[in-house]
């Protein structure tokens, strides 16, 4: 099936006027074909080139529509950097409808009724890292929104300096965010929360529909889920950077990709957005961001939920889940199979020893993932020492408890420590290429974004070290 084939559906236009505003995409000036995702298209059922469909560029455009498209845009709110910001929404992301469990949405599609003092657009520098970085989490086997195409085009936009307006279509299950269900108990609307509530239940946890307390379980569903995603973030080193309850998704996958960055060198207090001056979104505090919107969130369900109710689920499931998956995650890491009472010593070291080691962490796992008692490779790749080299001391002792083979382990360890994460500093190579009108790295950055764990003959270059001047750097919420 072609992309332009597809027939969509407007379930959310079945709420209230009030979720949303229907509104009109404004197309950018000559907009041309940056990037395509043929692997985020089979989610919609189409199976053609996206490249052959001479619709695609229009209808992402937002000059055509797809069958049975009514765009429009959702009604939020949230709390940002700890504060109640009232009423948000979508000010530059317009929906275009849904198919096969997925909703189209253009991220830089023009003015809606949220956009406040903002122009309803998106440059072309956020949108490549937005662009690359969602099929990048999906690579890595987290969940997250999908990108299926980038467009750029010679629309101005106004930053700091004047850049190139750029557009992309993003896909997910659900855009519910924790802020919907704020803004309602905000305005004091709670026969609207039990609305969205049920339309929630109908979207994300179909299983929940008719059980008793279904809203209650719907809860323990959401605290789950975001539990498992943050978990799964921390293994990787993955810093959100503006982690607002407005960018938290009700199905507790990676949404609103702004200033995120990966580690480079091991650093947990690090904050990659310049405008978190309190370090609020840091690194090492993203468990504790997400437990806090969860509370916000079960604030706002308590006119329709029990809140102690909430809190207890909230209690007893989030840290336990949280760090129990985040432990497995790392004994993986690792190549440790059999379970040890010294294990979570041995990672609270291991961390202490990367701090103190100056050491970028991705490379360090991969390095690891072929050791075979020659320290000299890892060592080489730190600035002090002395510590690690400790620490290999006390992993070796480790594996002498393991009952698998080298080859085994290696091979495990392989597959869950990636070999290409997409730092900033190769991102930004990439959009100083495109901005020059050279797209060719942010096709290849796409190439090892799909499959990290793989070698990829001839990209190499696409994992080099992080220059000194780029290193844990922080960016800006501008785009």
């Amino acid at each position: 099936m072609k992309f332009s084939n597809l027939k969509l559906t407007t379930p959310y236009l079945e709420l209230e006027a009030p979720f949303y505003t229907k509104v009109e995409p404004t197309p950018l000036d000559k907009p041309f074909i940056i990037s395509t995702s043929q692997d985020a298209a089979k989610l919609l059922g189409v199976d053609e080139d996206l490249n052959l469909d001479d619709k695609l560029l229009c209808i992402i455009n937002g000059s055509e529509k797809l069958e049975g498209s009514e765009t429009f845009a959702m009604c939020y709110s949230g709390h940002q950097f700890g504060h109640f910001a009232g009423r948000l929404g979508d000010g530059r992301a317009i929906n275009l409808g849904k198919v096969n469990g997925w909703n189209l949405q253009v991220k830089g599609a023009g003015l809606t009724e949220y956009s406040r003092q903002g122009d309803g657009r998106a440059v072309l520098r956020s949108s490549i890292r937005e662009y690359l970085v969602s099929e990048a989490m999906h690579g890595l086997g987290i969940s997250t929104t999908r990108a299926l195409a980038l467009i750029g085009s010679d629309t101005d936009v106004a930053r700091a300096r004047w850049e190139k307006g750029a557009l992309v279509l993003r896909l997910s299950p659900t855009w519910v965010r924790f802020g919907t269900f704020e803004y309602f108990n905000s305005t004091g609307e709670h026969s609207k929360l039990q609305t969205l509530a049920d339309y929630v239940i109908a979207e994300s946890f179909p299983h929940l529909k008719g059980e008793e307390n279904a809203y209650l379980k719907m809860y323990a569903e959401i605290v789950k889920n975001t539990a498992l995603t943050i978990a799964k973030w921390q293994s990787v080193g993955f810093n959100h950077g503006v982690m607002n309850t407005d960018n938290m998704s009700i199905d507790g996958r990676t949404i609103d990709y702004g200033p995120f960055a990966f580690l480079d060198d091991y650093k947990k207090e690090y904050i990659c957005n310049h405008t978190d001056v309190d370090g609020q979104y840091r690194f090492s505090n993203q468990p504790a961001t997400a437990q806090w919107n969860l509370e916000r969130l079960a604030v706002a369900l308590s006119p329709i939920i029990n809140y102690d109710e909430m809190d207890e689920i909230l209690d007893d499931l989030f840290r336990p889940l949280l760090e129990r998956e985040y432990s497995e995650i790392m004994q993986k890491k690792l190549g440790l199979q059999m379970q040890d009472a010294e294990d979570e010593n041995l990672i609270y070291q291991l961390f202490r020893s990367l701090e103190m080691a100056s050491v970028d962490y991705t490379l360090f796992f991969r390095i690891l993932s072929r050791y075979k008692g020659n320290k000299f490779p890892l060592l080489d790749i730190c600035i002090n020492t002395e510590h690690l080299e400790k620490w290999l001391n006390m992993y070796e002792s480790r594996l002498e408890k393991e009952d698998v083979s080298t080859e085994k382990r290696h091979e495990n360890m392989l597959a869950i420590n990636p070999k290409y994460i997409l730092k900033n500093h190769i991102l930004q190579e990439a959009i100083e290429k495109a901005q020059a009108d050279d797209f060719s790295m942010v096709n290849d950055l796409l190439k090892v974004a799909y499959k990290p764990f793989d070698e990829h003959e001839g990209l190499e270059y696409l994992c080099k070290a992080v220059p000194l001047s780029s290193k844990n750097i922080k960016l800006s919420c501008s785009s």
